[in-house]
């Protein structure tokens, strides 16, 4: 008896210091950088920090970036799942380079994303492609650095369907198509959407990998981090902590709505089982 209360008590006092060292890590990391965000951007007030964020210039910016991750979103959801399905379903040779390639942009510095695209697809195309200073140029981009959240979220769950179901759909006379949209997308579904939130919570505010392709054109291809850094140039840092702070509301908002639906997705799963 002694013993098992000795036990719990060690369990408790290390629970308690592992949850001190946590959140005084997060804290550090995360909370006070945050929070000093936050204060910077209301140094005028909210009558400032509305202003900052409703000037021409920085909506113009929100909207071009958030209507560009929105398209990156979708695209890699289909892409991203056929992909993952050719590296699950398909074998062919190197496959195992395909697959390490995948996670490439997680490696790759995304400024080097943007010189290999510039040269690709800039003034001096090799393949006579030009999308400098283009929003399909930002689309691009964005697509590379964002492609291995859908891929990586769905590939797991593609190893895990049942193919016994799959194949009593075509013995009862499915075609392939009606196999894929009654079997096996209801199960990938949460997989795609979450890598979908993920990559455009990237994309929201990525900045090395459009810093060239996108030729920071405003009202035209200037993102969100690109105006963010010409108001520190100017010696605006009110403007742009009261910009950053939207990107941050707008990426927790996808991210928290993601997770509400995740966890309302599995509540569900477990009343069905």
């Amino acid at each position: 008896m002694a013993t098992s209360t000795g036990l719990r008590q060690r369990n408790a006092v290390s629970g308690a210091l592992g949850m001190g060292v946590a959140t005084l890590w997060l804290s550090i990391i995360v909370l006070l950088p945050l929070a000093a965000l936050a204060v910077t951007s209301m140094e005028n007030g909210v009558a400032g920090f509305i202003d900052a964020v409703t000037q021409p210039a920085a909506l113009a910016t929100l909207r071009i970036t958030v209507t560009v991750s929105a398209i990156v979103a979708l695209i890699n959801v289909v892409m991203g799942t056929i992909v993952a399905w050719v590296l699950v379903r398909d074998d062919f040779p190197g496959k195992r380079f395909v697959n390490a390639t995948i996670d490439l942009p997680f490696a790759l510095p995304t400024i080097v994303a943007s010189i290999v695209l510039l040269a690709l697809y800039g003034p001096n195309s090799p393949i006579g492609i030009h999308l400098n200073a283009t929003p399909a140029g930002l689309v691009v981009a964005l697509t590379f650095v964002t492609l291995p959240f859908v891929v990586r979220a769905v590939q797991p769950v593609l190893m895990e369907v049942d193919r016994e179901v799959e194949q009593a759909a075509h013995s009862l006379g499915a075609g392939p198509w009606t196999t894929f949209r009654r079997v096996v997308l209801p199960a990938l579904t949460p997989a795609m959407i979450s890598g979908a939130g993920l990559a455009f919570a990237r994309a929201i505010g990525e900045y090395g990998s459009v810093v060239l392709i996108g030729g920071n054109i405003p009202h035209e291809t200037q993102v969100a981090s690109q105006y963010i850094q010409q108001q520190i140039e100017i010696d605006r840092p009110v403007n742009a902590a009261a910009v950053s702070v939207v990107l941050l509301l707008i990426s927790f908002l996808s991210l928290f709505v993601l997770r509400l639906w995740a966890g309302r997705t599995q509540r569900h799963e477990e009343q069905d089982a």
